[in-house]
């Protein structure tokens, strides 16, 4: 379920994130899911740029913090400043902190504590999640 303790500045009723959103999208997005591992085109994604929101093109990640994490979803080791919000995620009996988009509260992903300097994060996220705007 799409965070719903706070407003955010694009807020939407879920009829019009189904119209905006892909059915992958959606589910991710509005409504915690994960996509399947390595099934991202973002994987690849080696060009200079920005990654943005899926839900709302809010910027996200620059493309020089991203890097290789093995694990088959786009990671990134930090955010651009004010992008993204965090909360306590308790669901599959773990706590893990989840990441959102400060825009529109869509789920993105999690962060963990065992990514590369200079932060040592690994903002591991749904390549769903996101689109990429390459640098002209």
């Amino acid at each position: 379920m799409a965070n719903t303790e706070k407003t955010y500045p694009v807020d939407l009723s879920d009829a019009e994130w189904r119209q905006r959103l892909d059915a992958a999208q959606h589910h991710v997005l509005r409504k915690h899911g994960t996509e399947r591992p390595f099934t991202s085109p973002l994987n690849m994604e080696k060009r200079a740029g920005k990654f943005v929101c899926a839900g709302c093109g809010h910027p996200l990640f620059e493309a020089d913090t991203k890097f290789e994490s093995g694990t088959g979803w786009p990671s990134f080791w930090a955010p651009i400043d004010g992008a993204i919000g965090t909360t306590t995620d308790r669901s599959f009996f773990m706590t893990r902190t989840e990441v959102h988009c400060a825009n529109c509260g869509g789920h993105l992903g999690h962060v963990f504590p065992d990514g590369p300097p200079p932060t040592g994060q690994r903002y591991c996220m749904n390549g769903v999640a996101m689109k990429f705007d390459p640098t002209d």
